[in-house]
């Protein structure tokens, strides 16, 4: 079959093995193991897994993959350097014709999960059997590779809406096209499943365990499309307490993005780096470009400006913004003092960007990311803020508290919602929350108001807020009025809930036609 997705498998898989399993893979490579011979070993499997985790961790949340889902949001939008020429670094936010299927960072991120899904799913092909026993290693292997797929299929259904799904015993059934978005759903829920019911308790760092498992499978009931009929609060009710019955807790808030506290009883999944040979180098794309004027590349602040937070997501409250006083959030998450060394900068050093009013350098960045090991004034000898190797959460025990809040409030208990949603609030205020600060039942539309500033101010740059907006049906109206380039153009509409499907997909994969492009897109 002539298909992007093949072509996308084939350089995965040689980089998996190349990348990721050095002595066992190369041993197969000279000794010429079949497929076979590789998937009845249960050593190999492994080490092929661990392979495949390496590959969605560098694919999907390095350099410039790790920011792009922030982006064109209420919550983060491109600098103001980045939208200047317009065309297709302006189009993330923007939303104009310049995004359409010839987008190179749509198709970039298109091509960056499928060969994680291929690998993911030939392990579940090996492993998944009618007799599969709980507790056993081949099951655990199982979970976990039904986690790396979900996952990944769970970010392409809610940014591209139908897409292949790839089950290699029933290829020959369903090829490479596109399947329905019923099938598309019961599909990431049937993996989440097996993640949740399969993958270990406990597991390594970067490794799923049966608590990521039911906490993206939360996820996915409560953002499944109504009109598929999986849309789900009581069963994605039933996976967070499952979530909370298994030991994790709150820690301090700094503590969530201090690297010399990773892992922590908070985290139930994070992306594992460090600072070589493993960085993420998310700094060098999102910290300030007058920062690094000024002070050069070792300034563990600077960057290149490619997101910065909107005026919505860093105001306070009384500012038409989210943040209340009090709240430690706001100055842990997000960076408004650009000082250094007791020496603070202007804009003259950029000047030449001619950007009149929209000079954005200096104000408010994410701070999350930050990683003063690479910074000029320690002794690590890394100087350079593109060796930023803190560990990136994708979930943590705060985002299933507030999740379950939102769940009690679908499920007509609000006082059980306010009470879970104080929990997280009285950790934003040292565990001390004031009386005027705790939430009171309220109305049911009313909280799906408040619960989408809450998620923000816990979860910004944390690349969950496209996803949640989707799924609330408030995408469109938030980021047209609070994403500046897109207020300014105006041009964002109910077609934009999705990307285009890539051109080169189309072009060469067989069972995908110009007429499966998602609409509103050429």
């Amino acid at each position: 079959m002539k298909c992007v997705i093949n072509k996308v498998i084939a350089a995965g898989m040689l980089a998996i093995g190349l990348s990721s399993c050095s002595d066992f893979l190369e041993e197969n490579s000279q000794m010429g193991l079949t497929e076979n011979q590789i998937y009845s070993d249960i050593q190999y499997v492994e080490s092929n897994l661990i392979g495949i985790y390496n590959n969605m961790r560098d694919w999907t949340r390095t350099d410039e993959r790790a920011w792009f889902l922030m982006t064109g949001t209420d919550e983060i939008q491109r600098g103001a350097l980045q939208m200047k020429d317009g065309g297709e670094n302006a189009c993330l936010d923007n939303y104009d014709a310049n995004l359409n299927s010839m987008t190179t960072r749509i198709k970039d991120q298109w091509n960056a999960r499928y060969p994680v899904v291929t690998a993911a799913a030939k392990i579940i092909r090996a492993l998944d059997a009618d007799d599969v026993k709980p507790g056993t290693k081949e099951a655990e292997l199982l979970g976990e590779a039904c986690f790396i797929r979900g996952f990944m299929d769970l970010e392409l259904a809610s940014y591209w809406g139908e897409i292949p799904l790839i089950d290699l015993n029933k290829v020959a059934e369903t090829g490479y096209g596109r399947q329905s978005l019923t099938k598309t759903w019961e599909f990431v829920i049937s993996d989440l499943e097996k993640a949740a019911r399969y993958a270990p308790e406990n597991n390594d760092p970067g490794r799923a365990t049966s608590g990521a498992g039911y906490a993206l499978l939360g996820k996915a009931y409560m953002a499944a499309p109504v009109e598929t009929g999986l849309r789900d609060f009581v069963k994605a009710a039933e996976c967070f307490e499952k979530v909370m019955s298994m030991g994790y807790s709150l820690v301090n808030y700094s503590d969530l993005f201090d690297y010399r506290t990773p892992n922590s009883v908070e985290s139930i999944y994070e992306f594992q780096f460090n600072n070589t040979p493993n960085q993420n180098k998310i700094e060098f794309q999102i910290g300030s470009r007058v920062a690094q004027n000024w002070w050069g590349d070792g300034c563990y602040f600077a960057g290149y400006d490619h997101v910065v937070v909107t005026e919505y997501a860093y105001s306070a409250v009384e500012e038409g913004g989210i943040w209340e006083n009090g709240d430690l959030r706001r100055q842990e998450a997000i960076r408004y003092d650009f000082s250094y060394n007791g020496e603070t900068p202007n804009l003259d050093c950029v000047s030449w960007a001619d950007l009149g009013e929209d000079h954005d350098e200096l104000k408010p960045h994410i701070k999350k990311y930050e990683d003063f090991r690479t910074d000029q004034h320690t002794d690590n000898g890394f100087n350079n803020m593109w060796n930023s190797g803190k560990n990136i959460p994708l979930l943590r025990y705060a985002d299933v508290l507030l999740s379950y809040a939102e769940c009690l409030n679908e499920l007509n208990r609000p006082g059980e919602a306010v009470e879970i949603v104080n929990q997280v609030r009285s950790r934003a205020w040292g565990f001390q929350l004031p009386g005027d600060k705790k939430w009171h039942p309220m109305g049911q539309e009313e909280f799906r108001t408040r619960i989408l500033d809450e998620r923000m101010r816990e979860l910004i740059g944390e690349n969950w807020r496209r996803f949640d907006l989707i799924r609330t049906g408030k995408f469109v109206n938030y980021v047209k009025a609070r994403n500046k380039w897109a207020k300014r153009s105006g041009t964002i509409d109910s077609h934009n809930l999705r990307y285009p499907i890539p051109n080169a997909e189309i072009e060469q994969n067989e069972d995908i036609t110009p007429a499966d492009q998602n609409a509103g897109y050429r």
